[in-house]
Parts: C-alpha cells; structure tokens; sequence
C-alpha cells in the first residue's frame, strides 16, 4: 500500500494539471487573466487543496483574476472529484504565489552585491600594501640584530 504522503503528492500534481486545464479549456470569464498554476498543496486528510498561482500584469489583472478563480471554484471542484474518482473531493482555495515578488527581490539583492564588489574591485586596483610587498622573503634588517642580541 502506498503511503499516504506518497498518494497526497500524486493526488496534488494531478489536481494542478486538472486545474491548469480547466482554466484553460472551460473558463471563460474575462476578468480571468494570463494564469499559471504554480503548486497544489493537499493535507494529509485529502480533505482540503491550496492551488497557488501566479499572474502575468499589475494589481489590477491579479484582482480580477482572483476574483474569477473564486467564482470558478465550483466548476474546477467539480471537474477535479470527476477526473481524480476520489471519494471526497477536496475543497480548493486559491492563493496568489509569492514567487515573483520574492524574485524580484533576490534580483534587487544581487544587483547591490554586484555594485558593492564592483567599489571593492575599483579600490583594491588603486590599493597598497599597508607593510611590505612581502614580508617573508628574504630575512630582514631588523632580524640580524636580534640575533647578536641573543649571543650576548
């Protein structure tokens, strides 16, 4: 018997194929923009199904697209009990995915780091030594009196 982690993770990539394909193929509503489904999450019940996505646009397509998800709900249940044959179809809710916003800000980071190292680059070409060039390689002036001292 397969563990019920196993048939959750089954049970969830194909409630997000089912959906992806709903969406695509069967809603029609207008307010519904540029959509992808990015992940399904289901409990371990199969009780319950997060579907998170994610919007091609401003605030305003990701407001009416969220708006006809929720009013698509009922189609996309009942599509998802009639394709999985499940015996309880799990109830779905939609959340839009932070993944964009958490790229963008990871590319925000990077481009500070680039500049940062780009100073960093730019003062170690025009930077000297605080000692020596190098200190360790032949003895020093400083060595041979120490020595006379120690025979003393």
């Amino acid at each position: 018997m397969a563990n019920n982690g196993t048939r959750a993770a089954k049970l969830a990539d194909r409630i997000r194929v089912i959906v992806a394909e709903t969406l695509k193929m069967r809603v029609k509503d207008p307010r519904l923009g540029f959509v992808t489904i990015t992940d399904v999450r289901i409990t371990g019940d199969l009780r319950d199904a997060t579907v998170f996505y994610t919007v091609l646009g401003g605030e305003e397509e990701r407001a009416e697209t969220a708006a006809a998800l929720e009013s698509a709900k009922g189609v996309l249940r009942t599509e998802v009990g009639r394709q999985t044959g499940v015996k309880h179809t799990p109830s779905l809710t939609f959340i839009a995915d932070a993944i964009p916003e958490g790229a963008r800000n990871i590319e925000d980071l990077l481009a500070k780091a680039a500049v940062s190292d780009a100073a960093v680059r730019d003062a170690a070409a025009t930077a000297a030594y605080a000692g020596e060039p190098d200190p360790y390689r032949a003895p020093r002036a400083d060595d041979e009196f120490d020595d006379e001292d120690e025979d003393a």
